[in-house]
């Protein structure tokens, strides 16, 4: 697909993707710079830790939330956040016992946040201090289904219990109040001085929620979109997530619950209007508001196994 020449120039981005139902020995993933105007990328990590879990289907494999701070990017693999120059050299790791199969991170206020999926939390972590302040935990109880909200040190062992009831996977921060999605909860929501409350309707099974504009934008991951709702739910706009033909793909015979196509996550907004999807196999697709569908797409493998997972515009 072709940009139209009068739109701004598309940005550069960063994605990590995460290969599902990888064999030991084989990359996990990886982390690419990815031109979009021009059409070009380079992957500049090749995910190949020994140490994996190998239980399920992606669990502790790939790297995946991207963040930035101080000239220093921050990705986060399932219980360590890694710290790296612009050239990608490691400069340090942290690691804390609350933190589990984590999938989004966000800086703000010298604060990086991330979510700590196999304990149902957002971890806070002081970038001034280097060290963990807070834990927030959101758990659903089966027996009667509430939705169970507490703060807790994650210093000591009075946090939570290993669980994942809700798949927190997304978090957002601004102005005070930090914004949690969930694939379990059909609500974007909030957490302001140290309280819990809905922010907007969502629909299950969605990614990458955010406040967006006057509502919420996300990956519709099981409607394979990437949708804007107001707060009332309602659609303002949908654009589908591209489709290859299956005879395309590789690795096309794996079930769909290991691996599958358009599965939709990683989104980015850049400041010329321009809104970043990923999807498997890994592509990165460029939207703008008052169009149908995506103006550019750019495939990165056809491996269906292959998936984006972190997706941010490239700063640097």
């Amino acid at each position: 697909m072709v940009v139209k020449h009068d739109l701004p120039r598309l940005p550069i981005v960063i994605a990590s993707s995460v290969i599902r139902s990888a064999h030991q020995g084989e990359s996990h993933g990886g982390v690419y710079i990815i031109d979009m105007q021009a059409g070009a990328f380079d992957q500049v990590i090749d995910w190949n830790e020994a140490s994996i879990n190998w239980e399920g289907r992606g669990a502790d494999r790939g790297l995946r939330g991207i963040a930035f701070h101080r000239n220093h990017v921050y990705l986060a693999a399932s219980d360590e956040v890694f710290v790296y120059d612009q050239q990608f050299n490691l400069l340090e790791s942290f690691r804390n016992s609350y933190l589990k199969h984590t999938h989004e991170i966000f800086i703000a206020d010298d604060k990086l946040f991330l979510t700590s999926t196999g304990f149902d939390s957002v971890l806070v972590f002081n970038l001034a201090t280097k060290t963990f302040d807070r834990g927030y935990c959101l758990r659903l109880n089966p027996t009667d289904q509430r939705l169970y909200f507490n703060v807790f040190d994650p210093n000591n062992e009075s946090g939570p219990q290993w669980g994942d009831t809700i798949h927190l996977n997304s978090v957002y921060y601004d102005k005070g109040r930090l914004y949690v999605g969930c694939l379990a909860i059909p609500n974007l929501l909030c957490i302001a001085g140290n309280k819990l409350f809905p922010f907007a309707p969502i629909p299950q099974g969605s990614h990458n929620t955010r406040p967006f504009q006057e509502g919420v934008l996300l990956n519709d991951t099981a409607a394979e979109r990437v949708a804007y709702l107001d707060k009332g739910g309602s659609v303002l706009n949908s654009q589908p997530v591209i489709s290859y033909r299956d005879d395309k793909l590789e690795m096309a015979h794996l079930p769909k619950d290991h691996a599958r196509q358009s599965f939709a996550r990683g989104l980015c907004v850049s400041d010329k209007g321009w809104i970043l999807g990923g999807s498997s196999p890994s592509t990165i697709s460029a939207y703008r508001l008052d169009t149908p569908s995506a103006l550019k797409t750019l495939n990165l493998t056809m491996d269906v196994r292959n998936s984006i997972h972190g997706l941010e515009i490239w700063p640097f």
